[in-house]
């Protein structure tokens, strides 16, 4: 018996030997490939010459964001363990590339390929739609759209090409704005879990899905006002665009039904007969007509092309302005805030307010833009940010705030120590409310028959411990702060909009508005794009640029060390499609939508919560965003 267990061990042991051999040799083969891949990229990284007659592929996928979330090595890590991440596609890069391709003889059209879209607020809309109508207004070139299928984001910009094309199999799906929310206060009743909210303002709606089972009235009155006005907005520019009638979406959308039976359910036909889209035409169809409105590439059997990360690179190896010469500087503030140190795509109150300290101690930056897109966060790290802006301008420097897809509560505050401030028309703002929520379940211990005891020299010692019940004393002592908190929020906006803390009440009390809204009650100083916000800090600070050529602009971000740039470098080049490669061969796909949102709100207040500290339980925070 004693030879079989040793038979069994030996036979164990040389098969893990194995196995153990295998694998190294696999990751040592996937390493080299790595290696000689990315060495190849950087030999091989310099852009070839421009033929005539080429098309600019302007080719948008995944969201498009105002920064890179997260630095080279979060990216890389995401694309290899298959995460399902969104691609991102950098707004400022979209912008830079049709300005340049409007002034490039090579470039003899645009191609607009928004299948892959899949998140953009109406402000980031808005200002790609805005450059592809200068790009065919000073270029006189056209622009091409195509999709099999065109999401609502992306119709909107395919709207603004001179040529709308779709699959024979193909839609445009115009839904309208607004969200479904899920509510979980008969959830955590059931498993004996409270949510304490702490709160001041009618309208502040972060909290409900925690501690109701649907929407507030003055939630839905808000909500309704402002999703009203942005699919207004929405309508009219796609009307204007394709020169349909005034409302005549809207009335398609309502007999979509009889519509559809019509054209017997072709979705694709009844496009064409709406005037949404200019004919109907297969993948191969499309790809002819490039080449009848450009030329062929041989090589590619295809259409003569240049990518939009192709042509970025080319505007990248252009020489840029001597780094002496004056500028504004531009600080990006993205995502949600929260305190101390984070990598882009949140906005950390350290890690943003030194990125404006770095601005403001740099001579050759003259002015600041920060371009804010962000529903708020940690009422403590929007003071530290706001407090940084504030000594920028004490020292000489002006600041213009330009508001984005999303400037709401805590993103609000931060804009609040500025000399303009520039919002969207579809910008989400205002938000101006303060709240608090501390979850306790005693209920669930009692479920689970866990019992909790001991000994404080004072009440506040355990005055908030989840494991028990909220002390009252604390709750008031909470709701004191978000009180105080609102009272400091609304004084500082008065003081910033030259106007009475209850006259910013009157249009606070945690209600959002659209840019247009904000305008009208003063909360903003003019509606303008990221350029009129660039214009504004040249001005303020009398930078001169020379007829057809921009002031110049210094994008300021933390520093990124040798090995971050080679990470950055293997995720753009390397990194996508071997990730790519491994998610299908897995079977790793995205989470539904639906699902990722939900996730996201229950993280959201497990963030909150966890504040816990007496000085920091009160949130400035939108549970918001742009549709």
């Amino acid at each position: 018996m004693k030879s079989v267990f040793s038979a069994i061990g030996w036979f164990f042991s040389k098969s893990w030997r194995v196995l153990d051999g295998t694998r190294r040799a696999v990751l040592n083969l996937i390493f080299l490939t790595v290696v000689v891949l990315v060495g190849v990229a950087i030999a091989t990284r310099g852009p070839k010459p421009l033929a005539d007659k080429t098309t600019l592929v302007l080719k948008l996928e995944g969201n498009l964001v105002e920064q890179f979330s997260g630095s080279a090595r979060d990216q890389l890590m995401a694309q290899a363990q298959g995460r399902g991440t969104p691609k991102q596609t950098r707004l400022r890069d979209v912008l830079a590339a049709l300005d340049q391709a409007a002034r490039d003889d090579k470039i003899s059209a645009v191609y607009l390929d928004v299948e892959g879209l899949q998140g953009a607020g109406m402000s980031s809309l808005h200002e790609v739609s805005a450059a592809l109508q200068r790009f065919r207004k000073v270029s006189g070139k056209p622009v091409l759209a195509y999709a099999d299928s065109y999401s609502q984001r992306g119709y909107f910009l395919a709207a603004q090409a001179g040529e709308v094309y779709v699959h024979p199999m193909g839609m445009v799906m115009l839904e309208g704005f607004g969200r479904w929310r899920t509510y979980y206060k008969d959830a955590l009743d059931r498993l004996g879990v409270t949510a304490h909210v702490m709160k001041v303002g009618t309208y502040k709606s972060f909290a409900e899905p925690y501690i109701a089972n649907g929407p507030s009235p003055a939630s839905v009155e808000a909500e309704t006002l402002v999703y009203g006005e942005l699919w207004s907005g929405f309508t009219g520019t796609v009307e204007a665009a394709r020169k349909l009638e005034a409302g005549s979406i809207a009335r398609s959308i309502d007999e979509i039904p009889q519509r559809l039976a019509a054209v017997k359910g072709d979705a694709a036909q009844l496009a064409l007969q709406l005037k949404w889209v200019d004919g109907l035409k297969t993948r191969d169809q499309m790809r002819e007509l490039l080449i009848a409105k450009g030329a062929k590439d041989d090589e590619s059997k295809s259409f003569r092309q240049v990518s939009l990360a192709q042509y970025l690179t080319r505007l990248k190896d252009a020489t840029p302005p001597s780094k002496q010469q004056p500028g504004v500087g531009v600080v990006v503030a993205e995502g949600e805030i929260v305190d101390g140190d984070v990598g882009p795509g949140r906005i950390g109150g350290d890690s943003t307010a030194r990125l404006i300290r770095k601005a403001r101690e740099d001579d050759a930056i003259k002015a600041v833009v920060l371009r804010i897109n962000s529903p708020g966060g940690s009422a403590f790290a929007s003071e530290i940010i706001r407090r940084e802006l504030e000594l920028t301008r004490q020292a000489g420097k002006p600041v213009v705030v330009s508001m984005g897809d999303v400037a709401a509560s805590g993103g609000y505050w931060i804009s609040m120590s500025s000399d303009a401030v520039l919002a969207d028309a579809g910008t989400i703002t205002g938000s101006i409310g303060v709240f608090g929520i501390l979850p306790t379940a005693e209920g669930l211990m009692d479920k689970l028959s866990l019992h909790t005891g001991g000994v404080t020299t004072t009440w506040l010692a355990g005055g908030y411990d989840p494991r028990r019940p909220l002390d009252p004393r604390f709750k008031a002592a909470v709701q004191a702060g978000v009180e105080h908190i609102y009272g400091q929020f609304t004084t500082l906006a008065a003081q910033a909009r030259k106007t009475t803390p209850e006259k910013i009440d009157a249009v606070a009390q945690g209600r959002i508005w659209t840019g247009s809204q904000a305008l009208a009650r003063g909360l903003v100083d003019r509606l303008g794009s990221f350029e009129d916000a660039m214009q504004t800090a040249a001005q303020l600070a009398k930078l001169d640029a020379k007829p057809g050529e921009r002031v110049r602009r210094v994008y300021v971000e933390r520093d990124l060390s040798r090995s971050e740039r080679l990470l950055a470098s293997f995720a753009d080049t390397v990194a996508p499609p071997l990730a790519q490669a491994v998610g299908q061969a897995l079977g790793l796909d995205a989470l539904p939508a639906p699902a990722v949102e939900e996730l996201a709100a229950l993280h959201a207040l497990t963030r909150v919560a966890a504040q816990g500290r007496w000085d920091r339980a009160a949130a400035v925070h939108c549970l918001c965003g742009s549709p």
